[in-house]
């Protein structure tokens, strides 16, 4: 039977300050879609609103620009498939074996409070599907609850952008929280590579974390080899 990934993506092009623009690290959505098609995965984009998604200028240069994110940004096909993201209202979680939650800053602002992510991701989990994620992604699991009430990350192992790599790319202070810090006052147990911006990526049962833009390659290969 075919698998069907769904990926996840921001709507959002900027920081509070408007004059520092951001959005979605292309090569985090590229590396894991490119690991997903090799293996015949169905894949599909969903965003908080539907519609584009912007990319992050500082994702477009090198070394983050590479092959893949070029050829994706050279393809008008795949290109479209941005301008025109699905609203979480026009998924149905079980026709999607896991979810990925791509990055870039701008997620920090909408992914969390999206009730229709949270459901879709809720439903997944509870089907026993992959929840996954790779750097800020993370921030899109953080008021993440099950039927019970309990949130998704409390008590299970997770990594995600540190707030060292955020310091040391020297966004810390346009961000709007610490998502490192968050994460951890929700009772999950972030871990973190003991160098910064290496691949590092963590298993714990179904749920896939990635630390950083590095890390998406890794991250997919764990994703597709629980599924």
């Amino acid at each position: 039977m075919t698998r069907r990934i769904l990926h996840v993506v921001t709507n959002v092009g900027h920081y509070d300050d408007p004059s520092h623009a951001t959005g979605l690290w292309l090569s985090e959505l590229t590396h894991a879609w490119e690991v997903f098609e090799k293996r015949g995965f169905e894949q599909r984009i969903v965003s908080p609103q539907g519609g584009a998604s912007p990319l992050e200028p500082r994702s477009l240069r090198f070394p983050s620009y590479d092959k893949t994110a070029r050829a994706w940004r050279d393809d008008p096909a795949r290109m479209a498939l941005l301008e025109n993201t699905l609203r979480p209202d026009q998924i149905d979680a079980a026709d999607h074996d896991a979810i990925y939650f791509t990055g870039g800053h701008a997620v920090m602002y909408d992914f969390p409070e999206s009730e229709g992510l949270q459901r879709i991701t809720r439903e997944i989990w509870e089907r026993g599907g992959v929840v996954s994620s790779v750097c800020h992604g993370y921030c899109g699991l953080l008021n993440t609850r099950l039927s019970d009430g309990s949130l998704l990350v409390a008590d299970r192992k997770v990594t995600g952008f540190a707030w060292q790599e955020e310091v040391l790319a020297r966004v810390d202070k346009l961000v709007p929280y610490n998502a490192e810090e968050e994460m951890k006052k929700r009772g999950a147990h972030y871990e973190k590579s003991l160098l910064p911006f290496v691949s590092h990526a963590v298993v714990d049962g179904h749920l896939v974390t990635g630390q950083n833009p590095g890390s998406a390659k890794e991250t997919a290969e764990k994703v597709a080899a629980l599924l």
